[in-house]
């Protein structure tokens, strides 16, 4: 297998000055207590950083509400597993037995968190600066290929301005079950629109998604039932 350091530097574009942190950064709690967690949560604020002055300079237009939505779509842990899957940054990952043999180096949550993990180290390792071309190497692309901001509405909100366009109730949001270990817990949800009959249920690592995905199935039931009228 490469070297971590020969993987950041031909995948990342980033040679590390200080490998260690490049190690915590690639290593899961069931590895070893030191691990990305710590990194995860910096490299989140950064991200989130680069990933907005990227959009407001790349639609010095845009209102604000669209720029939020074109952040949300880049830095979305789908989005960003995406982005570690191309890099194959599985490969690089330190995981305990348990999440080796239950396939933890493909799981999205594992990935992505990794990946901001990565960004807080290169943050502490070389800047702002460093970090912020990094994350337009592995992003900026996406940011120019996405679609029109309207169509970037998470699904909670486009079911809801669906149901207030008909004079119909808001949806109804219950969670069903919580499960697994404290830091990998996943949650089923769902969302209900009792006016039009319709339920939907999500899984997820957090409520929040575990919504999403549920208001989601709820949408794209009200969408075959239009086509069928």
């Amino acid at each position: 297998m490469q070297s971590a350091d020969k993987w950041a530097e031909q995948r990342l574009g980033y040679r590390f000055r200080d490998p260690a942190l490049l190690e915590a950064a690639l290593t899961h709690r069931s590895a070893s207590r030191v691990n990305y967690e710590r990194l995860e949560f910096l490299g989140d604020s950064v991200l989130n950083f680069a990933v907005a002055l990227l959009a407001f300079r790349a639609f010095p237009d845009a209102p604000e509400g669209d720029l939020s939505r074109y952040r949300a779509a880049l830095v979305s842990a789908p989005s960003l597993a995406a982005v570690a899957g191309t890099l194959a940054l599985g490969d690089q990952l330190r995981l305990g037995s348990g999440e080796l043999k239950s396939g933890g180096f493909r799981r999205d949550s594992i990935l992505a968190d990794s990946l901001e993990a990565i960004l807080g180290a290169i943050y502490l390792d070389g800047g702002l600066d460093a970090a912020g071309e990094v994350v337009e190497r592995l992003l900026g692309h996406q940011l120019r290929d996405l679609p029109a901001a309207e169509s970037l509405k998470d699904p909670k909100t486009r079911l809801q301005e669906a149901l207030q366009s008909r004079g119909l109730p808001l949806p109804r949001y219950t969670l069903d079950e919580v499960g697994g270990e404290p830091h990998e817990q996943w949650f089923v949800a769902s969302c209900e629109a009792a006016a039009l009959s319709l339920r939907g249920t999500g899984r997820g690592s957090s409520r929040r998604r575990a919504e999403q995905e549920a208001a989601q199935k709820v949408l794209e039931a009200l969408e075959r039932d239009q086509e069928k009228r």
